[in-house]
């Protein structure tokens, strides 16, 4: 009867069969080694003093470690020599406590062996022998299971693991943090409150500086529960990110102009150097909301009469980098690392005595990494701060639908000529378009009515099944449609309908027409 190798493999890796492993193990002759090479996972070797050949090798080690049987037969040491240097150690003593332990029959443990190609892999060797009647082991049968994939896994999750934990220790200190800055106000407020409820002989200008002081308290503590529930709303993905191809120099100028009156109030000049072309891929209201945060810091933390740059470039293939300068009193060196941590709330005056909540830059953090970004900073006490993040770029692409080769061509030559900063992604029908629009972002696409297989209103039906808010044009160009069919074309949010045949001139126009 053969070995039940799918048996043999099923028990390598369950720890809990040990006892069953070794039973089978102990069935092999030196003949079965041949019948385990079709095996990936596992390979066995033979140690026998009474034979000629004192080390035999499974065919099936050349899956898991790159070498041949032949290979591993032959080098000086044998398999002990492949152990990894971290191992060496415990495998030797391992190895040592058992062989010298006349009533040891089996042994079982987890280490390292370096590959060909000099990689560890970890494996699983379950080992049992035959001794003589002193003791001493004349025979070895091991079988040596591949687990890398397994133990890797297990690293991952305690990994994982223990960043979850670190994070949730992080966020019940930021809980106490948040939970004293909400109470905290509230005795000054009920006090003021009280103050100018009961008392009658109060001056204007008391009452005046009690009433300024609630606002300024109220309008803070409102901000400090924005940006919780913003957080917290990101935190568990509560809010569903509406990705769109965004001019940066139109965000960046929308939100300077928020808050152009606080620059003015300290005569800041704001200077705004972004190329008009550079476009990424961004949540409008999310992205804006980060920028915001950083220039109104930047002008908070500037005196009078100095200046906040805010400037752009490539930072990367696909990234895009936005800095953001000021004059300011800039970050001690002891306090830079509690800048973006939840748990160490960190918070300053500003240069006229301006309050922060202390949560702003842990939310710009959030959404930064929400868009696949980095954040980081630097700063120099009475220098000033300057803050760079990356967001993906929206490349200037232009998708075109058309399953006619000639047509197809004549568009292309049409778009690389008039407009030459487009890339044209040409895509035959609609389901292979479906897949380009939603890995690529294109700036327009441009698709013909009638294609086989899924034609035009099909695949502008499909685009916003897959996402209602889908925000690039669309242009779609026939031969003819019926007003019924336009109308659909409409209501869909189609950008243009362009009837064949058309001057490559009012083709390039309209397409202009549509490129913000």
């Amino acid at each position: 009867m053969g070995i039940d190798l799918e048996k043999l493999k099923t028990l390598a890796k369950d720890d809990e069969a040990f006892e069953e492993l070794v039973q089978l193990i102990n069935t092999f002759s030196s003949n079965s080694f041949m019948s385990v090479g079709e095996f990936k996972d596992f390979f066995i070797t033979d140690k026998n003093r009474k034979s000629s050949k004192r080390l035999q090798v499974s065919k099936s080690v050349r899956d898991i470690l790159g070498y041949t049987s032949e290979e591993i037969e032959q080098i000086p040491g044998g398999l002990f020599s492949l152990v990894f240097e971290e191992d060496i150690a415990i495998v030797k003593r391992n190895i040592s406590e058992f062989e010298t332990n006349p009533k040891s029959y089996s042994m079982q443990h987890l280490y390292r062996l370096v590959d060909k190609n000099g990689n560890p892999r970890w494996v699983k060797q379950s080992i049992t022998v035959e001794r003589d009647e002193h003791g001493r082991v004349m025979r070895e049968l091991s079988l040596i299971c591949d687990v890398h994939s397994i133990k890797e896994d297990e690293e991952k999750f305690k990994s994982e693991a223990q960043h979850l934990r670190e994070i949730n220790k992080a966020k019940d200190r930021f809980i106490s943090i948040v939970s004293h800055d909400l109470r905290a106000p509230f005795t000054s407020l009920l006090g003021f409150s009280e103050i100018l409820l009961n008392e009658n002989e109060l001056s204007e200008e008391e009452k005046q500086e009690y009433l300024t002081y609630i606002y300024d308290a109220s309008q803070h503590q409102l901000q400090l529960i924005n940006y919780l529930l913003e957080w917290s709303r990101l935190q568990t993905g509560r809010i569903q990110m509406e990705i769109k191809r965004l001019n940066l120099r139109l965000v960046v100028s929308t939100c300077v102009a928020s808050l152009i009156g606080n620059a003015i109030r300290k005569d800041i000049d704001v200077i705004q150097e972004i190329d008009e072309e550079i476009f990424v891929q961004a949540d409008e209201k999310l992205i804006s909301q980060a920028i915001t945060n950083l220039i109104s810091n930047a002008i908070k933390f500037t005196p009078r009469n100095k200046s906040v740059i805010i400037t752009s470039a490539n930072f990367k293939v696909g990234m895009i980098e936005l800095i953001i300068k000021d004059e300011g009193r800039g970050i001690a060196e002891k306090d830079q690392e509690k800048v973006f941590k939840i748990d160490e709330k960190f918070t300053l005056e500003g240069t006229e005595g301006e309050k922060g909540s202390g949560l702003g830059l842990t939310l710009v953090k959030e959404i930064v990494d929400k868009h696949k970004g980095d954040i980081w900073f630097y700063s120099k006490v009475d220098e000033g701060t300057e803050f760079h993040i990356t967001l993906p770029e929206a490349k200037n692409i232009i998708l075109l639908v058309e399953d006619d080769e000639s047509i197809m061509e004549l568009y292309t030559k049409s778009i690389e000529k008039a407009l030459p900063n487009y890339e044209v992604i040409k895509s035959a029908n609609g389901y292979e378009a479906m897949s380009i629009i939603m890995n690529s972002l294109p700036t327009i696409v441009i698709t013909d009515h009638d294609m086989p297989l899924m034609n035009g209103y099909q695949l502008v039906e499909a685009i916003r099944k897959r996402d209602k808010n889908f925000a690039i044009p669309i242009v779609v160009i026939s031969a003819k449609l019926d007003k019924d069919l336009q109308t659909k074309y409409e209501n869909m949010g189609v950008a243009k309908i362009l009837f064949k045949p058309i001057k490559a001139e009012d083709f390039v126009n309209s397409l202009k027409e549509l490129i913000v």
